[in-house]
């Protein structure tokens, strides 16, 4: 697999990586298969997706726990990201800065990951109670303490219905960034970004281009849709993240069906499913972007990591910007 360089640290990475939160968290989570799980990330590790991407919350602390089985096994062939600064409650989810969580939770998540080192540690969400520098010079201490290799923000955003509302999107996470650059080098962001999610290509991911900042694309798939394989109507189990977003009511998905359909015709040139097609969508906005796709299953891990070897031709990729915006309501 073709190789990417991000972040002023050079870190090393396949072109496309692996999610790891649908093996614990918030997709039909009553429905677990740890096996099945463990096998994916064996696949993507044997095919070059090496970037493994996980956080403390995922279960809570499940998540890495599972990677800890491959990692005892396989650390050479990994690249391990996690997070911390989000604490899971009983309803609810808050965000903790504070310094002294910050060092504890490095330590329980190298205890649970069985690895001396994490090799790019995020801030999962920036706590409004705490200035980011005081957080972020912690997170700065791990990185000489030798127990973290490099940082990155998870960026926080809520989907547009529409391509143009993407102005100011990420306002907020731009001004913790250029904080926190003042006190230890950002080497990676993390935020959505999809065919039908496009609002990082306005500001986002300029200024980390910009910067020589890595870009790490969550959610490429759009939970799932843009792989073609959900219906409308299909229904969602209650733990499921689906059940209560905007776009997967069955009248949104039927609505946003032209934007698979898009992607399906630009794959049939290349021999490619609509998910290899989206994905090559994302590696195509630039050298330091990767597109971390979400599974639990062995099969579309090996999909995903081939969608590396689609090249998006500049007829295809006219073709996908002129698909209409994702929608979100009739409005």
């Amino acid at each position: 697999m073709e190789r990417r360089t991000i972040g002023a640290t050079a870190l090393e990475v396949g072109a496309v990586g692996l999610g790891c939160m649908p093996m614990n968290w918030a997709y039909t989570s009553s429905r677990q298969d740890g096996e099945e799980s463990l096998r994916a990330v064996h696949t993507a590790l044997d095919l070059g997706a090496c970037l493994l991407d996980t956080a403390d919350m995922y279960g809570p602390f499940t998540n890495e726990l599972l990677l800890g089985r491959v990692l005892r096994q396989r650390r050479a062939d990994a690249f391990v990201s996690t997070k911390c600064g989000l604490l899971v409650g009983d309803q609810h989810v808050v965000a903790d800065g504070r310094p002294e969580y910050v060092r504890r939770a490095c330590d329980a998540s190298l205890r649970r990951l069985q690895t001396d080192v994490i090799d790019l540690y995020l801030l999962h969400r920036v706590d409004p109670e705490v200035p980011v520098e005081e957080t972020w010079g912690a997170m700065a201490e791990l990185v000489a303490a030798g127990k973290v290799r490099a940082l990155g923000l998870s960026a926080v955003g809520a989907r547009g219905g529409r391509r143009s509302r993407g102005d100011g999107l990420h306002s907020g996470t731009l001004a913790h960034l250029a904080r926190v650059q003042q006190v230890f080098p950002v080497s990676c962001v993390q935020a959505e970004l999809s065919v039908w999610s496009p609002e990082a290509l306005d500001a986002l991911l300029p200024w980390c281009s910009a910067r020589g900042i890595g870009f790490m694309a969550a959610m490429p798939l759009g939970n799932g849709f843009l792989t073609g394989t959900l219906t409308p109507g299909q229904g969602f189990e209650p733990d499921d993240l689906r059940a209560r977003h905007p776009r997967f009511t069955a009248e949104m998905m039927a609505a946003n069906q032209p934007v698979v359909a898009g992607l399906r015709r630009v794959g049939e040139r290349h021999g490619a499913t609509p998910a290899q097609v989206a994905l090559a969508w994302v590696l195509a906005q630039g050298p330091h972007v990767v597109p971390v796709p979400g599974t639990k299953r062995r099969r579309w891990a090996a999909e995903n990591a081939a969608a590396a070897d689609v090249l998006l031709t500049a007829r295809d990729l006219a073709e996908i910007a002129a698909l209409p915006p994702a929608r979100d309501s009739w409005d």
